[in-house]
């Protein structure tokens, strides 16, 4: 092999790991967009945990909250909410899981609430039969929420007791961040 055939094979090596680097980078900066474009956009990852300031809430009270484009119940119960809340038996219920991502178990008052004493009720007010809003501030046959839509009859505690809604309200994901700010997500 003369010097001038092993010159050539080094050039000729050369050009092929330049071509298939330049390729490399030519595929990353086509696919990379591609591949960005789904993650969540900036509007979304603002929403996915949002802070609430509950220090004005009086006790009886309950305020609205939109979090990831759906209403969410805060309330701050009354003895009288959870008494009711806690006199109905679990196994009797509907559906009798607590749907509580932070106390999973049984659809228990006790499981069902942000606290402790049982006053912070923080649910997802999205009927589970269609997707509507109930109506709060003790409506229904059981002192809690109903949706006059079709029917559905939810207790203090969220939880289906008549009408056509085969599963309780959806408690999401709930802490305190302090004593007077609950934090979604």
């Amino acid at each position: 092999m003369s010097h001038a055939e092993d010159t050539d094979g080094s050039r000729r090596d050369f050009l092929y790991y330049a071509t298939a680097g330049a390729g490399v980078v030519a595929t990353g900066a086509a696919v990379w967009p591609l591949v960005d474009q789904m993650n969540p956009s900036a509007d979304v990852r603002a929403l996915s945990s949002i802070q609430v300031d509950v220090g004005s809430v009086v006790e009886g009270q309950q305020i609205t909250v939109k979090y990831l484009g759906k209403p969410v119940f805060i309330r701050l119960r009354t003895q009288e909410d959870i008494d009711l809340a806690r006199s109905f038996d679990v196994d009797k219920l509907r559906d009798t899981d607590s749907r509580n991502p932070n106390k999973p178990g049984p659809a228990t008052d006790e499981n069902r609430t942000l606290d402790d004493e049982g006053k912070w009720l923080v649910m997802i007010g999205v009927c589970t039969h269609l997707g509507c809003v109930p109506i709060g501030n003790q409506s229904g046959d059981f002192g809690g929420w109903f949706c006059p839509c079709h029917g559905s009859h939810y207790d203090s505690a969220g939880r289906i007791h008549k009408g056509p809604a085969p599963e309780n309200l959806y408690i999401p994901v709930a802490s305190f961040v302090d004593e007077t700010t609950i934090k979604l997500g």
